[in-house]
């Protein structure tokens, strides 16, 4: 089954201006099968995700958080858990505003604390080719980081996975899927 998803999705419940309910809706009219809310965890508001389980869609809802970590300044990397499986992605490494070379140093710094899986390739849904580099040994990921309505569908992921978290985090960590732009 080909799902398509969306990895770095925020609401509401950080600096988002759609709400939980109003972000499935929109996802699901674009014919999204999952999406991963990954709001930040210094703006997250008490208690936000406690009934994403139970939301009325057929879609997948990860409920994620975007971390803030300090290595030579503050990098955001999505901490995505599924049932068993968690998937770790450095986010918009462009948005560093350094050289490649440096910018590899830091995802590997930045590795160093947490443990990466992927890196995306897009700065808010616009591809980023120099960072779609063998140079860079992780998985590299195409999402829209969407905050607005109008950012929804610019970037995405599609697999041949199983519909159920655990398959497509696994398929992230391997590779197993290819990045979408609209």
């Amino acid at each position: 089954m080909v799902l398509k998803g969306a990895l770095h999705v925020h609401t509401t419940c950080s600096d988002g201006e759609l709400s939980i309910y109003e972000v499935i809706g929109a996802h699901e009219a674009q014919g999204y099968d999952f999406i991963a809310l990954t709001d930040h965890d210094f703006l997250m508001k008490k208690g936000c995700y406690d009934r994403v389980d139970s939301l009325p869609t057929d879609m997948i809802v990860f409920a994620g958080v975007e971390l803030t970590v300090f290595a030579k300044g503050y990098h955001h990397v999505n901490r995505i858990p599924g049932d068993d499986e968690v998937l770790h992605i450095f986010n918009h490494p462009d948005e560093m505003g350094l050289p490649l070379e440096r910018a590899i140093e830091r995802i590997h710094e930045v590795g160093a604390q947490v443990p990466l899986d992927a890196v995306e390739i897009t700065s808010k849904g616009f591809y980023t080719p120099e960072y779609d580099t063998d140079r860079i040994p992780f998985p590299k990921v195409a999402t829209d980081d969407s905050h607005t309505r109008q950012m929804i569908g610019r970037a995405w992921v599609e697999m041949d996975a199983k519909k159920r978290k655990d398959s497509i985090l696994r398929a992230i960590k391997s590779g197993d899927f290819w990045n979408c732009f609209a």
